[in-house]
This record gives C-alpha cells, structure tokens and sequence, in this order.
C-alpha cells in the first residue's frame, strides 16, 4: 500500500453541510439561524448554563459539603481477595496485586479492608490498613506494612 493510495472508511466521511447558497439547498437565506434574535446575530449567542436572565440551574441548586479537587482516591482491596490470589508467604505490593489481575490500573495508592478471611501468612505493603484488616493479617501470621 503506497501513501497516494490511503483513502477513509466508506461513510466514515460526510461532506460539510453548505450554508446560505439558496433556498434550494434547503439552508439558504437565514442559513439555518431562523430570523433575528439573539442567536441569529454575528457574534450572538449565550454561554453555556445561560438560562435567559433566569436563576441558572447550578445556581438555583443548593450547594452541599465540600468536594477537595486535590484528593488521590484509594482502590480498595478485601482480604479475601488477598487469601484468594496469593500463594503462603508471598510479599503483597501495588505492583503485585497489578500483576495478579486485582487492580486493573495504576492507581494513586491501595487500601486494605478486612471483608472475608484470611488463612495464609502474608506480607502486604499498601497506603492504608482498615483496623480489621490489620488485625486479620496479623492474626494469620503476616505483615502490615504501611508505605
């Protein structure tokens, strides 16, 4: 296959819609603005959440706790899963639970939780133990460690 010879998909491609080129072409005239008004001008039209002068819908809503745009969201891993997927005396990190398939992708940082039982002496490396997890792997011989 040369250069010259690359062409798009079949209908992939649609040809551009050609305004004001007369009443025929079915968007002549007004060229699809309809007549006058604020959107029919050049340089017209409204911002986006503009309402008419109305109380706009985000402004009209009540405004509710706090949402911190800086935070790194934790995944979250049971213990079960833990017992499941990782043979006795394995070393549990990020990395790890990636490879296993637990985690689907890199992520800020990974919190244990103690849902399930755990039956195999483990060493696990996370950002955060939930206090029943820690205690779980720790009951069954393991190691908590926070990084």
């Amino acid at each position: 296959m040369q250069i010259h010879e690359l062409s798009p998909a079949p209908g992939s491609r649609k040809a551009a819609w050609r305004k004001g080129r007369g009443h025929s072409s079915g968007n002549g005239k007004t060229a699809g603005r309809g007549h006058k008004g604020q959107n029919a001008r050049s340089g017209g039209g409204v911002r986006v959440g503009f309402e008419g002068g109305q109380m706009p819908l985000a402004r009209r809503i009540p405004k509710r706790g706090f949402n911190n745009i800086f935070a790194k969201p934790l995944e979250s891993v049971n213990v079960s899963v833990l017992n499941d997927r990782f043979p006795e005396g394995a070393e549990i990190d990020a990395q790890a639970l990636l490879d296993a398939g637990v985690l689907s992708k890199c992520v800020n940082g990974v919190k244990i939780l103690g849902n399930g039982d755990i039956t195999k002496k483990l060493t696990v490396r996370a950002t955060a133990f939930s206090a029943s997890a820690k205690e779980k792997i720790e009951a069954a011989g393991g190691k908590a460690e926070v990084v």
